[in-house]
């Protein structure tokens, strides 16, 4: 089976019925893995969410920005308001903005992950502090497709405590880091312009330009392929 052509939504379904001919694919394809870090495709993406408990909350929004290795692909972005299964308290409304009657006019997230997923391909996945977005995706993506998702993912988080341990060579580029590695302290630090309020799809495109700026030392420090990235950014 080749991948590249078949719907990752299809795909998904086939390995939870357990037909799928190629079971051990669910793990990051070995050409994926040995791609260059300029040459792989990334979907960087944000979530804004009801709250940070899983079994409790749920997300109220998605946003997600490709890359081609370090080009931002500004035209080519998701964003989606997300109906949530759980209610929207006053504490999550003063962090993200989105009012109930906002996302009462847009369809629940069985609707619109799958949509997700397909806009995700077998790109690369990429946020800042990231596993708190993949707890929530992947809880949805089993209970709607039946099984999780398999792409190969990077925190931006873990990447930027890796670089920080090699300071030297990040001092050299930015005249420092900053103590606080919060997504807009960083952001403030390598001078990325933020929104004034949290908007899934704003905090991607913060999240893609961090990234870009860190994948340009990568080389550099010997991290040559996405399986050296995925060995010092795992979530």
């Amino acid at each position: 089976m080749d991948l590249k052509i078949v719907s990752p939504v299809r795909f998904l379904r086939r390995i939870a019925a357990g037909r799928s001919k190629n079971k051990g694919q669910t793990n990051p394809r070995p050409e994926l893995l040995d791609m260059p870090v300029e040459e792989a495709r990334y979907v960087v993406f944000d979530t804004e969410l009801t709250g940070l408990k899983p079994k409790k909350d749920s997300i109220v929004s998605i946003g997600a920005v490709k890359m081609a290795g370090g080009r931002i692909e500004a035209g080519n972005a998701y964003y989606r308001l997300v109906e949530p299964r759980t209610e929207l308290t006053g504490r999550s409304i003063v962090i993200h903005g989105i009012m109930p009657s906002e996302v009462a006019q847009w369809p629940d997230i069985d609707t619109l992950l799958p949509e997700f997923v397909d806009f995700c391909g077998d790109s690369v996945l990429v946020g800042h502090v990231v596993s708190i977005d993949l707890a929530f995706l992947n809880q949805e993506v089993k209970r709607i497709l039946g099984a999780p998702l398999i792409n190969p993912a990077v925190d931006t988080f873990a990447l930027y405590r890796w670089l920080r341990n090699r300071e030297d060579n990040i001092c050299a580029y930015y005249d420092g880091t900053a103590e606080n590695a919060a997504l807009y302290a960083l952001a403030e630090r390598y001078h990325i312009s933020v929104g004034s309020a949290h908007n899934a799809l704003s905090d991607a495109y913060v999240t893609a330009q961090l990234f870009q700026r860190f994948l340009a030392l990568l080389p550099g420090l010997g991290i040559r392929t996405v399986r050296d990235l995925l060995r010092i950014a795992v979530p």
